[in-house]
């Protein structure tokens, strides 16, 4: 027997990273061995992650498995949605990259998290000034 056609891309955000399968089923998302539901607690979280197929028109017609790692929340799902984006253009081109593009979703965020430089206590917060 055939395996399935199974597409895969990998989704960046700040210190997060996704890695995303994509195979045709009836739109099941499984994050890192959990339901996206038991996964993300938030309803906007949840809502960022599908976008990709709310604008492409593919809801339900994609089972996603990532594993993710790094980072908060917000920062997975925004990988997330990075990667479900590129396994996308894998599958249709042509037609899924300018609607992608328009929406920003191929972009990659490159905002990080600023070093810590000696002598401060953070990447800018010095220790308070007296003058005594």
């Amino acid at each position: 027997m055939a395996a399935k056609k199974q597409y895969t891309a990998t989704g960046r955000r700040k210190s997060s990273v996704a890695r995303v399968r994509l195979i045709a089923g009836k739109g099941e998302i499984t994050i890192n061995g959990k339901a996206l539901d038991d996964y993300f607690g938030m309803e906007i979280t949840r809502n960022e992650v599908k976008r990709p197929f709310v604008v492409t028109g593919t809801e339900g017609t994609f089972d996603v498995i990532a594993r993710v790692n790094g980072g908060g929340i917000t920062g997975q799902a925004g990988a997330l949605r990075h990667g479900i984006s590129r396994a996308l253009l894998q599958i249709e081109d042509t037609e899924y990259r300018p609607v992608l593009k328009n929406e920003g979703f191929l972009t990659r965020d490159p905002r990080m998290k600023e070093r810590k430089k000696y002598g401060l206590k953070k990447a800018r917060r010095a220790s308070q000034f007296s003058k005594r």
